[in-house]
């Protein structure tokens, strides 16, 4: 839902003197006008003062909070929100996390943009209001509405950035942060992310760490020796993924084979290759590639079977096809971009029961996938 749209489930009243709002005896300022939720089919004119109830006045309270940031009265607002609900904060994270894992993106949003502008210099709330924005992101581009995706990743990324400046410093920051530049290919980004994470914590026992911390460490010392190991923060590769992602694939292309005469044994430098040419519709050649980037090291990559699945479909080899979609789904059994291209590898094989299952089953893990709804519809149509 937009700011505006939100903003206009509200109007502002002056209430009555004698108005409390809570079994504290609250005293409101009646100069300044409190927000209200509107009930259902609400008009301004229907509403009477006199019947309001905290539930409205505190709904409202939070959707300024979440969708007008620079309204004057914020703080009082706030102090009301805190002097009613005093642990409105935890109550509000649990309900955004709950939200968030039932993929009930919309709502978890909201809630999210409430916890921001409550506190709007907790640093864990900034943290994990990145972290919610770098999972939608990766929902969208799984449902291949990769627009939406970028979007939420620019978000994502202003507030892993507000993460990593706050001070005191969060080393957990870096560490999720440094995820957020691997699935970007930003190795560079992702290497120091995690070398300052094991920096902010080496001088931190493993007792005090904890199993969860210590494996942390481990896992964040591994991938810089994977990333340092392979060249992966190399210029050359970093300038190759800039160019193909801005739809400059040609000088993609270039720069990706000069770091693959010094890397041969990279599978990553095969895959941006494969992506590359598959992006200019060259689908021998990138099939070619993405075999190269099997053979070092990519057969635990689902997202290189997944796009020699889509090479393989161009030459109609349906059957080899669908062994690299039916692979990727082993390696992630959820991905329902894996999904929806077995439904459309059903549909060009003629086995429009199958697609049907294979559409219903994204349904079933993102019930927000809109292609995935559209396909359905337009096989129901046909029955």
């Amino acid at each position: 839902m937009s700011s505006s749209s939100s903003l206009e489930t509200i109007f502002y009243i002056k209430v009555p003197e004698n108005f409390v709002a809570s079994d504290d005896a609250f005293k409101i300022d009646n100069t300044i006008e409190l927000p209200v939720q509107k009930k259902m089919d609400e008009a301004p004119g229907d509403f009477n003062a006199s019947e309001i109830t905290t539930e409205q006045i505190l709904a409202g309270i939070l959707t300024v909070l979440a969708y007008d940031k620079n309204n004057p009265h914020l703080d009082y607002y706030r102090s009301i929100l805190l002097k009613v609900k005093p642990n409105i904060k935890k109550e509000l994270c649990e309900a955004a996390i709950l939200k968030t894992k039932n993929e009930d993106f919309d709502l978890a949003e909201e809630i999210f943009l409430a916890l921001v502008g409550l506190e709007p210099g907790d640093s864990a709330i900034t943290l994990n209001m990145a972290l919610f924005l770098d999972q939608r992101a990766d929902s969208y581009r799984n449902n291949g509405l990769f627009e939406d995706a970028d979007a939420y990743d620019n978000d994502a990324n202003y507030y892993y950035e507000l993460a990593l400046n706050a001070d005191p410093v969060i080393p957990e920051a870096y560490f999720n942060v440094g995820f957020f530049y691997l699935k970007q290919h930003k190795y560079i980004e992702a290497r120091d992310a995690f070398e300052s994470y094991i920096a902010l914590t080496c001088d931190i026992s493993d007792e005090e760490l904890g199993d969860d911390g210590v494996y942390k460490k481990e896992r964040a010392q591994g991938i810089v020796n994977k990333i340092k190991a392979s060249n992966m923060d190399d210029e050359t590769f970093r300038a190759a993924y800039d160019y193909i992602s801005r739809g400059e694939e040609e000088k993609g292309l270039e720069e990706i084979r000069v770091f693959l005469q010094r890397n041969p044994k990279v599978w990553n430098a095969w895959f941006m290759l494969g992506w590359g040419l598959r992006r200019l519709e060259r689908y021998e050649d990138a099939k070619n590639a993405f075999l190269e980037a099997l053979k070092h090291g990519a057969d635990e990559n689902s997202d290189t079977y997944n796009e020699l699945s889509l090479c393989y479909i161009q030459e109609k080899n349906f059957e080899e096809s669908k062994k690299c979609l039916l692979k990727a789904l082993q390696i992630d059994p959820e991905s329902t971009k894996v999904i929806s291209n077995l439904g459309y590898l059903s549909l060009a094989m003629g086995n429009k029961d199958e697609a049907r299952k294979y559409f219903t089953t994204v349904l079933e893990l993102e019930p927000n996938d809109k292609i995935a709804a559209n396909e359905l519809m337009k096989l129901e149509s046909e029955m």
